[in-house]
């Protein structure tokens, strides 16, 4: 056999994350066009999941300063994708801290929505668990997905797993937010999460930031060590280094199922004079909070100043910080 029949498992799903995680690049404020073609892209394609935005709070984030896509009500998702009568899943996240949940998750039959992914930090477990619990009990499938965790320890891994692992979640998220992991923290992780779930089914996904330029072969080492559900964006759009590129994915996993040309078509349609407006991509600055693990924000700062090119006065000052 050829390497590339390790990738090929009817059961792996690829979720789609341009919208929701590239919208943190322009607040969400993506023309209805551009959402419809990310969305047509997808269906065209074969992706099993579309993850079209966020459902967080109206008074942490106004409408005056943000897109529709921040919030997800029905009727704006509808107006794209109508009642979605694809084999396309829908999907929307729910920030612990920074979401309406008990009313912005409304029950499942009023909803286009196929699956709510709840975000949150090691420090927020337990809301993260009464919003799965919520969720479920509305119909959804539920993931949890622990932002962040190259911050945590193994233990505070170890308890944060606990807890979901008797929660509903359907799937558990390795989260590399900083994009500072390498392929052996990976595996390490894949394997964690995959010995949290087996009891209960639950299945593992993976959603890599490329800081290091590593989104695209850790998405690869999560598949090779049992993860079925993996993330990207058409060209790694997301906030600031992106994630990995869908384009790429794709193309590595040779699943008959999976059709490509229909990416490359929203690239150049779409993410082309998107990427003439908006900085995204792995920059030095990326690299270096990367090998730090670091949150990224500052090196947003940085590249968004004059001093985008003076890469050194950002790692000296960036050093002197930490």
């Amino acid at each position: 056999m050829s390497a590339p029949w390790i990738t090929y498992r009817p059961e792996l799903k690829v979720l789609d994350c341009t919208i929701r995680d590239g919208g943190l690049v322009n607040d969400h404020k993506f023309e209805d066009a551009f959402v419809r073609g990310v969305y047509d892209a997808c269906v065209e394609s074969g992706i099993d999941y579309m993850e079209i935005g966020y459902k967080n709070s109206k008074e942490l984030f106004p409408r005056s300063d943000f897109g529709p896509w921040k919030h997800c009500d029905e009727e704006d998702i509808r107006r794209i994708v109508g009642e979605n009568d694809t084999p396309l899943k829908l999907a929307a996240m729910c920030d612990a801290g920074k979401s309406e949940w008990k009313t912005q998750v409304i029950p499942k039959a009023d909803s286009v929505l196929d699956m709510i992914r709840v975000a949150f930090y090691a420090h927020q477990t337990s809301e993260a668990d009464d919003m799965i619990r919520h969720a479920a009990e509305q119909g959804y499938e539920v993931s949890a997905n622990l932002m962040a965790v190259s911050t945590n320890t193994e233990q505070e891994i170890d308890q944060v797993l606990d807890v979901i692992a008797e929660s509903p979640a359907g799937v558990i998220v390795v989260v590399d937010s900083f994009g500072s992991l390498y392929a052996e923290q990976i595996e390490i992780l894949v394997k964690k999460y995959l010995e949290c779930g087996k009891t209960t089914g639950k299945q593992v996904g993976m959603h890599a930031h490329n800081n290091q330029q590593l989104g695209f072969a850790n998405t690869i080492e999560a598949i090779i060590h049992g993860a079925n559900r993996v993330d990207a964006s058409m060209a790694g759009l997301g906030r600031g280094a992106g994630n990995c590129p869908m384009e790429l994915l794709i193309g590595f996993l040779r699943n008959p199922k999976f059709k490509i040309r229909p990416i490359y078509k929203a690239l150049e349609e779409f993410l082309l004079p998107l990427s003439r407006q908006y900085d995204w991509g792995p920059h030095v600055q990326y690299n270096i909070t990367g090998q730090h693990n670091e949150h990224p924000r500052s090196a947003i700062a940085a590249r968004a100043g004059e001093a985008r090119d003076r890469y050194v006065e950002f790692y000296d000052k960036l050093i002197s910080d930490v």
